[in-house]
């Protein structure tokens, strides 16, 4: 006698085991043959499309410039915010060195072009790029001033606030600090050939002013190497450990004007031009201001 439970149950089981290669005849996909081809074609669309793709991404990276841009102290933290965006809306890459637009540091803009270097962009105080122009070590025509900036002075933070808002309360802060710092850059050249002759205490003051080459006055004051420290305000504002007293009164404030230059070394003035437009435009304004500058807005 047959037994139909157990012919049942087999049928079952095997239709249980049949697999993918089963359900697809049963789906009406048993002719393998059309199916490799239809899978074939797939494929190479879309090997053809990542083909494509690929191209248009070397086509990039291949038309992708690189420049290599010096900027002095204060235009620095606007810049370092500034630089990663037109990176990423031009895909062109930004090569960032630093250095004081004057002075005779190894870094310095003037000593980095007198022995040579490849750079395609200097931002740096406008009378020394003058000067460098005046010497055809930057392309003339090409100065783009940027932004205005103030001096300011600082104390270590927590340390009182002396009085600078006249002539008179900055004289007396002067003279009865125990040390004074200043930059090696445009703000420090002013206050040493300028303003402290001008107060009629360069003498007396002599003895504890000091100049600071190749560091940021504000971190001197931070370590409390320096009771007071001036420099520009964009230069203080992002040091800490420092407060910073305000803005140096009328007569003797000095404010200078920072400016953009094609060096004659550039390997890239059109890129170069390009990338010194964009930081005089509108779109960088926003940031500058952040930084304590004042952009110049084109006539």
């Amino acid at each position: 006698m047959q037994d139909h439970s157990v012919d049942s149950a087999t049928d079952t089981l095997h239709r249980r085991d049949a697999g993918p290669s089963a359900k697809l005849v049963q789906a009406g996909f048993g002719r393998t043959g059309s199916t490799l081809k239809t899978i074939s074609r797939r494929s190479f669309a879309g090997a053809a499309v990542l083909a494509l793709a690929w191209a248009l991404f070397a086509d990039v990276a291949a038309s992708a410039a690189e420049i290599t841009v010096v900027t002095s102290g204060a235009f620095t933290a606007a810049y370092l915010e500034l630089a990663p965006t037109w990176e990423h809306a031009t895909h062109n890459k930004l090569v960032t060195e630093m250095g004081p637009s004057m002075g005779a540091t190894h870094n310095a803009i003037p000593v980095r072009l007198e022995r040579g270097e490849a750079i395609d962009v200097v931002i740096m105080a406008g009378p020394a790029l003058d000067d460098l122009i005046r010497r055809r070590m930057v392309r003339e025509g090409s100065r783009v001033d940027l932004v205005r900036s103030s001096i300011g002075m600082a104390v270590r933070a927590g340390a009182p606030r002396p009085d600078i808002s006249s002539l008179d309360a900055l004289k007396r802060t002067l003279l009865a600090a125990k040390s004074i710092a200043y930059s090696d850059s445009a703000s420090g050249v002013y206050l040493a050939t300028e303003l402290f002759p001008k107060l009629g205490i360069a003498d007396q003051i002599k003895g504890k002013a000091r100049k600071i080459e190749a560091d940021p006055v504000g971190g001197v004051v931070a370590r409390g190497d320096a009771e007071i420290g001036f420099q520009q305000i964009s230069e203080l504002r992002p040091v800490k450990g420092i407060d910073i007293v305000g803005e140096l009164p009328p007569g003797a404030q000095r404010v200078t004007v920072f400016a953009a230059g094609i060096p004659a070394t550039s390997k890239d003035p059109k890129t170069a031009k390009e990338f010194i437009r964009w930081l005089a435009s509108p779109a960088a304004w926003v940031t500058i201001k952040k930084s304590g500058l004042e952009p110049i807005r084109a006539e």
